[in-house]
């Protein structure tokens, strides 16, 4: 008799996690939100490009983190005996015209590089929120001086305003960092207030008003978290542009200062080497090229994921 019961009940639904994730009907809100993050990584999975920008990053980022157990040499020290010698056994990527390992030294310049371009990120993507979204939603006066300030900045090519702030406030990196930041948010504004002026006239905005919420509650609660996706993409998109400036400022000497190993300040030490030495100022040159377009590709796989517009 029980053999016949457990014959005819039904078999239990598997607990795997992708069945969870998978379920037709969330039961909670956390579900729900897992279910979303998981088709949104299944959507990013499906473009090999995508992919491909996140795993170079990957490699730069691990390469950053572990540069001092990954370097074969000191990349300060001096050997004029070995100096301009080919890739070997001994310096994987050849050394550079004071004897320097250049491998060492291009590991240690991609911390650099993420630091420059991660701390620019951070400062720049609330300023450009903020400053958007008050300016979309308050509207008036308030827009008009914001929007005349950002198209001020924007008169100007970012390497050249760039240029003109780290030659007032001097050569290094935070320095170069204050003036990439400087010349970078301005576009990031723009789309802040293109999303506000759309968002302003939802329905759900407008319950909220009417409940009582302040302005700066509002835009702070309601309107950047919805902002937030599409200058998340634009930023992402921008990083290549912020690395091939900082590398700019370092190659014209105006960003990291000698014998810092930064990307840019190697390409620039090359350049005289070009004829006869090529691989000096092609390793750091070709480690730029990846690096933006790695974070270019990257970009375009989180803009089809995050931006519901191109679903």
């Amino acid at each position: 008799m029980t053999d016949s019961v457990n014959k005819s009940a039904p078999p239990r639904q598997s607990t795997t996690l992708r069945s969870w994730l998978s379920a037709p009907a969330p039961a909670s809100p956390f579900q729900a939100r897992m279910q979303q993050l998981w088709l949104q990584w299944r959507r990013f999975c499906a473009n090999h490009s995508a992919l491909f920008g996140l795993l170079v990053l990957l490699l730069v980022l691990a390469a950053a983190l572990f540069a001092p157990w990954l370097s074969s040499h000191d990349i300060y020290a001096q050997d004029l005996n070995h100096r301009l010698q080919h890739p070997s056994a001994q310096h994987w990527l050849g050394t550079d015209e004071l004897g320097r390992d250049i491998y060492s030294r291009l590991l240690h310049g991609a911390r650099i590089t993420l630091y420059i371009a991660g701390l620019t990120a951070l400062i720049i993507t609330p300023l450009g929120l903020i400053i958007g979204a008050a300016a979309g939603y308050l509207g008036g006066w308030v827009d008009t001086v914001l929007m005349r300030l950002v198209d001020i900045f924007l008169a100007f090519p970012s390497l050249i305003l760039a240029l003109a702030f780290v030659a007032a406030l001097g050569p290094g990196i935070e320095n170069a960092i204050i003036a990439i930041s400087l010349s970078s948010w301005p576009p990031i504004a723009r789309l802040a207030r293109a999303e506000t002026l759309s968002i302003r006239k939802m329905d759900y905005i407008a319950a909220v008003r009417l409940q009582g919420a302040s302005a700066c509650h509002i835009i702070l609660r309601h309107i950047m978290p919805m902002c937030l996706p599409s200058v998340v993409v634009r930023v992402t998109l921008n990083m290549a542009a912020i690395i091939l400036t900082a590398a700019g400022l370092g190659f014209l000497g105006l960003g990291a200062q000698a014998p810092s190993p930064e990307w840019g300040a190697m390409l620039a030490s090359g350049r005289e080497f070009m004829l006869n030495n090529g691989w000096i100022a092609a390793i750091p040159g070709l480690a730029i090229l990846f690096t933006s377009l790695a974070f270019n590709l990257l970009g375009d796989g989180l803009r089809d994921v995050m931006d519901l517009r191109h679903e």
